[in-house]
């Protein structure tokens, strides 16, 4: 598998169809919650398994600080690797501008995951739509 920084607007879409398998009908996050905004203001990343998408993850920046959105990865490429390819590609997109620290929210149930990339948990659980979160901070 590769971790390809989306360069044109068919990764950017491929992007959004994993985002949406993901988010939307595996977990019921409203769609219109799902693409948002802050689209054109991120960096994106997918990663590949020969031509297929099957992850993806953004990064935004504020300051010194790398906020890693959006991280998932399709059901049968789970515990395979692919969760720490992306986050290790976010946080080579952040250091290269610069970053020094980064932060995201992580659904609960993946807060052991996230431990084990050196995230530390910042924050008591809250919920984000209709999921339980806690912030994740790292120095980079």
């Amino acid at each position: 598998m590769e971790i390809k920084k989306v360069a044109t607007p068919q990764e950017l879409e491929e992007a959004f169809r994993v985002r949406i398998n993901v988010f939307v009908k595996e977990q019921g996050v409203p769609e219109d919650c799902e693409i948002d905004q802050n689209e054109q203001a991120a960096e994106h990343i997918i990663l590949c398994d020969g031509s297929k998408v099957v992850g993806t993850g953004r990064v935004r920046y504020f300051g010194c600080l790398a906020k890693l959105e959006r991280i998932c990865i399709l059901q049968d490429y789970r515990k395979l690797d692919a969760g720490r390819m992306i986050v290790e590609g976010l946080e080579k997109l952040a250091r290269a501008k610069g970053m020094t620290k980064a932060k995201l929210h992580g659904q609960t149930q993946a807060e052991g995951f996230y431990h084990k990339q050196g995230y530390k948990t910042s924050s008591e659980v809250f919920m984000e739509d209709g999921i339980p979160h806690v912030l994740l901070l790292k120095v980079l």
